[in-house]
């Protein structure tokens, strides 16, 4: 039998008694012994592509894990199966660390890029991407990725990988998730999945349209900002923690006295100290 035909990523080859046993061939991607969901995604988008995706994350670094290969699809549908995630878009960054787009495990290097990557996502997003979400917590749990080519050929997996770079096992000097995730290869199944994907993106009364408030939330990743922004920004994140737990116990009322505590005084001191370096 001519294994060839199957590809490399599909088969291990193992040695039992001296002897080499013929492929076994496993539908799995797990990110860890059984293929990687994002090498799948790689091998199966080809130019004119089109995408649906359901996952309760996106991270701009997954997309520059795989941008080439994005910038080169028809479109995309993008529907988050967990409102949680939109609902702690912020575009103000209050809550910094509620949101997940950023990849925060990501090692130095990759962060310093940050503000490119997200323009270029932003910008991948305008021209190809729709995005919608589901409008109830606990609503949807599938993590799916149906990949339609130009030629109406269908590829897709069903399983629990979130498009993330540790999701989609493509970590580099980091430790991807472990997941379970089987390919569809039946081409009946493939398509009731696009059906299926159809009806809910379709329905509104499950979901919403929610790609300005993605696109809100990337523009404050590359913008520039005024000096000022970033000091009050910078306030903000050293007293976050004191003011959230001030504001649950009514404390932020002028009449308890917070114009006398350290921390208030200590912003004051540096407000001054501010102001007259700049001024």
């Amino acid at each position: 039998m001519n294994w060839s035909q199957y590809g490399a990523s599909y088969f291990k080859i193992q040695a039992v008694g001296g002897t080499v046993a013929e492929p076994s061939l496993s539908g799995i991607r797990d990110n860890h012994k059984r293929g990687k969901v994002g090498d799948f995604l790689l091998e199966k988008i080809q130019d004119g592509s089109k995408l649906s995706f359901v996952s309760a994350y996106f991270t701009i670094y997954a997309y520059a894990a795989m941008q080439e290969k994005l910038e080169s699809v028809d479109s995309v549908r993008f529907l988050f199966g967990e409102p949680r995630f939109i609902n702690n878009l912020d575009p103000e960054k209050t809550d910094k660390k509620a949101f997940d787009i950023e990849d925060a495990s990501l090692q130095l290097a990759n962060r310093l890029q940050q503000r490119e990557v997200a323009a270029d996502c932003a910008d991948w997003i305008r021209r190809k991407v729709d995005i919608r979400s589901v409008r109830y917590p606990g609503f949807l749990h599938g993590k799916l990725y149906h990949v339609e080519g130009s030629n109406g050929v269908q590829d897709a997996l069903l399983g629990s990988s979130n498009f993330t770079v540790g999701g989609l096992g493509l970590g580099k000097g980091q430790r991807n998730n472990i997941e379970l995730n089987l390919e569809v290869d039946g081409n009946r199944d493939r398509q009731d999945l696009l059906n299926w994907f159809d009806e809910v993106w379709e329905d509104k009364s499950v979901v919403a349209n929610v790609k300005a408030e993605v696109l809100a939330y990337l523009e404050q990743l590359y913008t520039n900002h005024a000096p000022e922004f970033i000091y009050f920004k910078t306030l903000y994140h050293i007293f976050e923690d004191y003011l959230r737990e001030a504001d649950q116990g009514g404390l932020l009322d002028a009449k308890t006295g917070i114009y006398d505590s350290a921390v208030w005084n200590y912003a004051l001191r540096l407000s001054k100290g501010w102001r007259q370096r700049r001024y």
